[in-house]
């Protein structure tokens, strides 16, 4: 089925106010095609005609996810993605948390939705010693109670929105660092073996996601709230494929 991308009223609301450059058009392009090509290659849409599989789209605030966000509903609203689809946010207690943005734009968007508090945090700065990176124990325990949220709404997956980058660097960083090949996968089932994890921006770049969420205008969240960075290593890992990318266009 083609893919439309009207400049009628005919979009979901998470479209609206988009630029009408060709540029941002080509990027939305890329992006949705990106999501779709994911999507279908690594089945992450089941083939029972008697069950709409329902998924749980985490929302953070930040670039990727409304990126992710956005897409999904895009390609639901053209009738490309046979899937329900509920937003969700785990506030997680970090002190400075807008917690009326996330909200507020989804009841805007129309975007069903659930916002569930669990201050993470706490257990988070009582566990980890000073000086050391919270990034590691905060995704646990973030996962965890996504997982609880999924289970308790009748969702069969977990959308995260980990993109092509994210991946890479952490194949690298296992590579370098840990001596092994792995990463991210984009499609898993978790270890109690009843939900999948889908990572449908596995194919997108981050820079694509950094621009169409700044294009959009969407009202970020910046994730060193707590003070905590992903770690060095990652940092390092970047600069690498960045220098690879600039001496060899495309090699990501």
């Amino acid at each position: 089925m083609p893919l439309m991308l009207d400049d009628a009223d005919d979009i979901h609301p998470l479209f609206y106010g988009a630029p009408k450059t060709t540029e941002f058009k080509k990027l939305r392009k890329r992006i949705v095609q990106n999501v779709r090509e994911a999507i279908e290659h690594y089945g992450m849409v089941g083939r029972d005609p008697a069950k709409t599989p329902k998924w749980l789209v985490c929302l953070s605030g930040g670039k990727d996810s409304y990126t992710l966000l956005a897409v999904l509903y895009e390609l639901k609203w053209r009738g490309l993605l046979p899937v329900d689809l509920l937003a969700c946010n785990l506030d997680q207690g970090q002190p400075g948390f807008p917690a009326t943005v996330l909200p507020e734009f989804l009841e805007k968007m129309g975007v069903p939705h659930r916002i569930e508090y669990q201050d993470t945090y706490s257990i988070v700065v009582d566990k980890v010693p000073q000086g050391r990176i919270y990034c590691a124990l905060c995704s646990r325990l973030r996962r965890g109670n996504l997982y609880r949220i999924a289970r308790e709404e009748g969702c069969d997956a977990v959308a995260l929105g980990h993109h092509r980058d994210d991946i890479l660097e952490t194949f690298f960083m296992n590579l370098f660092h840990g001596g092994r090949l792995a990463t991210m996968p984009p499609k898993l089932v978790n270890e109690d073996g009843d939900l999948f994890v889908y990572r449908p921006l596995a194919h997108v770049a981050e820079a694509d996601c950094e621009k169409f969420a700044k294009a959009m205008n969407y009202p970020i969240i910046p994730c060193d709230l707590c003070g905590s960075q992903d770690g060095l290593q990652r940092q390092q890992v970047k600069a690498i494929l960045d220098g690879w990318e600039k001496n060899s266009p495309g090699r990501r």
